[in-house]
């Protein structure tokens, strides 16, 4: 079983991203002795959404293009409306999480980032959650969606929104601990 301290994970995010659900993660995970690493589309700093006005900018660390998903333990995807919206229409973004679903990696959804898992094309038979307002978008991609404050299926993590990041958090570390996923394709 490995351990979190000699995990790497990988934050895919762009614009938009609801602020606490890129920090949250990101400082959690880190504190807990992860490697933790930032994408964005093109390398450069991100702008963050806090409740209802823009947030604060994160570094990036590299280029969405530039990740290797073989480098990581886990893949985040933060939510916030815009971030998903804009990341699901970069066929390389897209291609990159359908990479990590499909090599066995944890990866872990939050609000409307599930969107992406949609857009990938590996949540249907899948349970799953969300925010509640693209719990339609879930059911017709072929989703179990479950009102539940964290789902796991089979390495893959959803939650519903902010008020979840603790659940969110602690179940990320504990499937990175469990080792990689052999899942079926969705």
């Amino acid at each position: 079983m490995p351990d979190i301290k000699s995990a790497k994970i990988l934050i895919l995010s762009t614009h938009g991203f609801e602020q606490s659900e890129l920090e949250v993660p990101l400082e959690k995970l880190k504190a807990a002795g992860a490697t933790v690493h930032v994408a964005t589309l093109d390398g450069k700093a991100i702008k963050g959404w806090d409740k209802d006005n823009w947030g604060v900018s994160v570094d990036a660390d590299l280029k969405s293009d530039d990740v290797a998903y073989d480098d990581y333990d886990a893949l985040v995807l933060p939510g916030g409306q815009i971030n998903p919206d804009l990341l699901r229409v970069d066929k390389d973004a897209v291609a990159l999480i359908r990479d990590f679903v499909q090599g066995n990696k944890i990866v872990a959804a939050i609000c409307h980032a599930p969107w992406l898992l949609i857009e990938a094309g590996v949540v249907k038979g899948r349970d799953a959650t969300s925010y509640h307002s693209i719990k339609t978008d879930m059911v017709n991609a072929g989703a179990n969606w479950i009102d539940q404050d964290v789902v796991v299926s089979n390495g893959i993590i959803t939650s519903r929104h902010p008020g979840d990041l603790e659940a969110f958090v602690s179940k990320i570390i504990e499937e990175v601990e469990e080792g990689e996923h052999q899942r079926p394709a969705a």
